[in-house]
Order: structure tokens, then C-alpha cells, then sequence
């Protein structure tokens, strides 16, 4: 049996770990530690590594920043360090380190039919183009495209696009935060932030008074029947379907456009009834096209981990999928 690999999902706040079998793709002793535990990656993978008693030969690490250069910085929390003397000190034959994006792209061929929630839509077409996209504390996208076998993911800042409204409300809220950020990206309202954008956009326009919310906030609100925080729910939704779309006309991704990111499962049912679906088959000539392509909202405990460890076993030259 191959030797277990390494895989990590680094966060602003948390990093899990866990061991993986090459061969199956299982997942192993999975354990979460606090980043500020540690002054850097290196000590957290040896704590990781100490406590469950293993010696590893390859590693991959998704983490929440840029990963196109040997120096790593996180966006979000004070870790840096050089890929090459990360693996030099940990003894590592292999040391992949992916971004998190990357990482949910590359676990879409191994989610089962329990990790995802179909939302309208055709079944996917074979050897056809995937996209996922998800709002957390930015707006994450990623591709992925089927190549001889093989798995390619299409790293990309398609979170940073412009917004495009479409609707007269969606053109105030432009107005409102074009005087705040100047250029306006999908990020600024399709994210954690984003809904805080949304809510003091919209009592802008009614000229209501600005509570000082968090995101938690407005969609516990939202939720509870607050009307303008559950405006900013039903927005939210709407324009992650219009984004979505967007995306699926980009690229023609009838393999599937996947929903990541921590926002949406903090009101999941609410948004599969939202006006999500129609909001990303409408784009007029377009529509019966969008209509045949299939979204699915994932439900993995652990995806990242799960496109670590996918990441890993295709280098190291095992397929994901008969």
C-alpha cells in the first residue's frame, strides 16, 4: 500500500490537517488547530504530525492566498514561509501548495451524490468544463477542465469582475457604493462584507437609519423577518445567480457550476428557495442555455481538504475517477 500523504486546509483562523491514502482517497485522523496557535505552518504540520504519529513523504496545502511564488504570504493572518525550505526542513519528497480555490476545484470529481444539492438544470455533460465559486470572506472562483484523464484546474480572480446590475435597485446599490469603493467589484456584495454593503446601501436609498451590523447579524435578522436585512437575503441570492451565470455563459461549463464558501450554508434553506435559479437562467437570448446547465450547492464537511488530497493523488499519479 502507498505511504499516507499529508494534506492541510489553511484558513485566516483555522488549519486542518489530515492523513490521506493515495490509492482510495481516504481521509484520516483529521484534527483542527487555531492558527494563532502557532508562529507558523511548519510547527502546526509537526504538532499534526507528532500526535498522530506518522511520517509522511509527500504533502499538499491549500491555503487562502496567492501560491505563484516560492514566498507565501496569507492575506488574512501573519504566516510566510519559502515552499522550498518548508519541505526541505520537513524531510518532504513532494510539498504542493494550492490555493484554496484550486483545492475546491479539484474536489468536484470526488463528491458524492450526499456532498451536493442539485438546483435545476440538465445532467452534466461528460468532458465538459466546471466552475465553482463561493462567498466567504471574498468572492472565490475557480475551473476545472478534463484533459486525457486528467484534472486541470483553471486558477483565476473572477471574484474581482466587475458587478453588473440588473435591476433598477441593483443600479442604485451600484451608485451607492461606486461613492464608497470607487470601482465595484462582485466581491464587494457577493461575500460576508458584501452584505453588509448590500444592508447600508439599502437604507441609503429608503433613508433609513445604519445599524452597526455584522454579517452574522444580518442574516440571523434576515432570517427572523426583519424586512430590510431579509431584502438583503433575497438580493444576495438573486445576484449570486445572475453572477453565477455569468461564469456558466464565460466559460460554458454544462459540467456543472458548484456553489463553496461559508455565507450560503449559513441560510441554506432559505436560499434554495430564493430566487437563485432564476436569477442565473436569465440572460435573454441566452436563457435556454443557462436552463440546461446544472448548479449544485456543496454540502462536504471538508471540501478543501477533500481537493488537498485530490490534488495529491494526481501528482502522485493516481485517477480520481474510473
Amino acid at each position: 500500500m502507498a505511504k499516507l500523504g499529508l494534506i492541510a486546509d489553511v484558513g485566516g483562523t483555522n488549519i486542518r490537517l489530515a492523513l490521506v491514502e493515495p490509492e482510495r482517497g481516504e481521509l484520516l485522523k483529521i484534527k483542527k488547530y487555531r492558527c494563532a496557535a502557532f508562529p507558523g505552518i511548519e510547527d502546526a504540520i509537526r504538532t499534526y504530525l507528532d500526535e498522530v504519529q506518522e511520517q509522511v513523504e509527500h504533502a499538499c496545502i491549500a491555503i487562502a492566498c496567492p501560491t505563484n511564488a516560492d514566498w507565501i504570504s496569507m492575506t488574512n493572518h501573519s504566516w510566510a514561509f519559502s515552499c522550498q525550505e518548508t519541505q526541505r526542513n520537513l524531510g518532504l519528497q513532494h510539498f504542493w501548495v494550492i490555493n484554496d480555490f484550486t483545492a475546491n476545484a479539484m474536489s468536484l470529481p470526488t463528491l458524492s451524490e450526499q456532498q451536493k444539492i442539485q438546483i435545476g438544470g440538465q445532467p452534466p455533460r461528460a468532458g465538459a468544463p466546471i466552475t465553482v465559486y463561493g462567498p466567504g470572506t471574498g468572492l472565490g472562483v475557480a475551473h476545472l477542465v478534463s484533459v486525457d484523464g486528467r484534472f486541470i484546474p483553471l486558477a483565476c480572480e473572477g471574484g474581482h469582475a466587475d458587478f453588473a446590475p440588473v435591476s433598477d435597485l441593483e443600479i442604485k446599490i451600484l451608485s451607492f457604493l461606486k461613492q464608497r469603493f470607487g470601482r465595484v467589484s462582485n466581491e464587494r456584495l457577493l461575500s460576508g462584507p458584501g452584505l453588509v454593503n448590500i444592508y447600508e446601501a439599502l437604507c441609503h436609498i429608503y433613508q433609513l437609519p445604519v445599524q452597526q451590523y455584522q454579517p452574522s447579524d444580518i442574516t440571523e435578522k434576515g432570517l427572523q423577518g426583519d424586512s430590510v436585512c431579509q431584502q438583503v437575503l433575497s438580493l444576495f441570492c438573486q445576484m449570486l445567480g445572475s453572477f453565477g451565470g455569468n461564469l456558466a455563459l464565460t466559460l460554458g461549463s454544462f459540467g456543472g457550476i458548484y456553489i463553496a464558501g461559508g455565507v450560503v450554508a449559513n441560510f441554506r434553506e432559505y436560499f434554495l428557495s430564493s430566487d437563485f435559479r432564476n436569477q442565473f437562467e436569465e440572460k435573454g437570448r441566452f436563457s435556454r442555455y443557462c436552463g440546461q446547465i446544472p448548479v449544485y450547492l456543496i454540502t462536504a464537511e471538508q471540501p478543501g481538504l477533500q481537493g488537498a488530497a485530490a490534488y495529491l493523488r494526481q501528482e502522485l499519479g493516481y485517477k480520481l475517477i474510473d
